[in-house]
This record gives structure tokens, C-alpha cells and sequence, in this order.
């Protein structure tokens, strides 16, 4: 087992105690400095400043009694973010209703993406409703021709 899926196993109680699940894990550098990255989020997709706090002492206490990590790093707990990607089938089903970005493999109808609201999740695409033009317009999208998915923020 890696040391990223032995941290992921190591904090989960800790999650779990504060209502929230793990979004990302993963080493980033900064400058000189390595960074332990935890994105966490809530059963709804939100976040809140508090419960980072809880989780980031929780998470900090273990990783310290455990002496797990031999050189020096800094631990950051946030939210993945108002335009986190869209990584499964399931938060890709769980988005619909939302705001969300599409780039495209292949561009469909002149566009290499498109921004809507995502109308239908099923197995053979997604459907979004965007406007083009002062007009409200529907794209069905298949999924091998999606290269991302994102929640986006309406402006």
C-alpha cells in the first residue's frame, strides 16, 4: 500500500466523526515546502471553515502521534471548491440541476464546450440547458465525449 492510500485510511475515522468525506488526498509542492493536500466536503457538496478546522486538528493529531511521515511538510484541509471537477458517474448523477462546465473531445454543434445547467443524467449522455444567443438551447452529450466536467459558478 502507497503512503497516499495508507494516510486516506489512517484519517478516515476522523471524517467520519466530523460528517464529511474525502474529495482528494494528494502531495503538492510549494516552493520548498510539501504540502499534504486534504479536500473534504459533505454528504450536500459543501464545506464550511469550521469543520476544516475540526478535521485539519484531527488529521494533525494522528499524523503526529503516528510519526508516519519522516520529513517535513504542511498540512492544508479545504473544500474542493465551488468549480470542483466531476470525477464518477455518481457526482456526475448527483449534479444534475446544477451550473456546470463541459469541454468536449469533439465538438458538437460548433462548440468545444458549453456551459449550462445539467437537465438529465442517463446512461447514454447528459443533457444541458444553455442559452446561445438569447436563446435557450438543450445538447445531449455522450459520455466518451466528455474531457471534463465541472460544477461552474452562474455569473
Amino acid at each position: 500500500m502507497d503512503q497516499i492510500s495508507q494516510i486516506r485510511t489512517m484519517i478516515q475515522p476522523v471524517l467520519e466523526q466530523n460528517a464529511c468525506s474525502l474529495y482528494d488526498l494528494r502531495w503538492v509542492q510549494d516552493g520548498k515546502m510539501r504540502v499534504l493536500q486534504v479536500s473534504i466536503m459533505h454528504a450536500d457538496g459543501s464545506m464550511d471553515i469550521d469543520t476544516c478546522a475540526l478535521v485539519s486538528e484531527g488529521i494533525s493529531a494522528l499524523l503526529d502521534e503516528s510519526d508516519f511521515i519522516s520529513h517535513e511538510y504542511f498540512l492544508e484541509v479545504c473544500s474542493p471548491g465551488a468549480e470542483r471537477e466531476l470525477r464518477t458517474p455518481q457526482e456526475i448523477a448527483a449534479a444534475v440541476g446544477e451550473y456546470v462546465f463541459v469541454k468536449l473531445k469533439d465538438p458538437k454543434a460548433g462548440m468545444d464546450s458549453v456551459k449550462g445547467t445539467m437537465t438529465a443524467y442517463e446512461e447514454d449522455g447528459i443533457v444541458i440547458e444553455y442559452m446561445a444567443k438569447a436563446v435557450r438551447k438543450k445538447i445531449k452529450i455522450d459520455p466518451e465525449n466528455i474531457a471534463l466536467i465541472r460544477l461552474s459558478v452562474k455569473i
